[in-house]
């Protein structure tokens, strides 16, 4: 176990950019369903909570080229996804059983 409250934080960018923007975001990359649907298996798989795992919303985290993307913190270990399957292996290959999925790294 981590100094950290929970064994891993983990964070989506939910950003939303106006029409036009010179920059993709991760929100029109169908983010918010993807955390909602990593928070549920969390849950399901009884991870969550104190101490376990936390599966949290945030704003811009400035890698919009490289999104939709998560990060697992205390590592700080990120991510990028495209539909269910790929946060499914991140929840139960990382958060459950702590191997990182190298194939949905950004940073190899």
């Amino acid at each position: 176990m981590t100094d950290s409250f929970y064994k891993y934080h983990v964070f989506f960018c939910l950003n939303q950019r106006e029409p036009g923007a010179d920059r993709q975001c991760c929100a029109n990359c169908n983010a918010a369903p993807m955390q909602e649907y990593a928070k549920k298996r969390v849950k399901e798989l009884g991870l969550a909570g104190p101490g376990r795992v936390r599966i949290n919303k945030a704003g811009c985290l400035d890698r919009c080229e490289e999104g939709p993307v998560v990060v697992v913190y205390p590592e700080g270990t990120w991510y990028t996804y495209v539909d269910e399957t790929d946060i499914e292996e991140i929840v139960v290959s990382h958060l459950q059983n702590g191997q990182v999925v190298e194939r949905l790294k950004i940073d190899r």
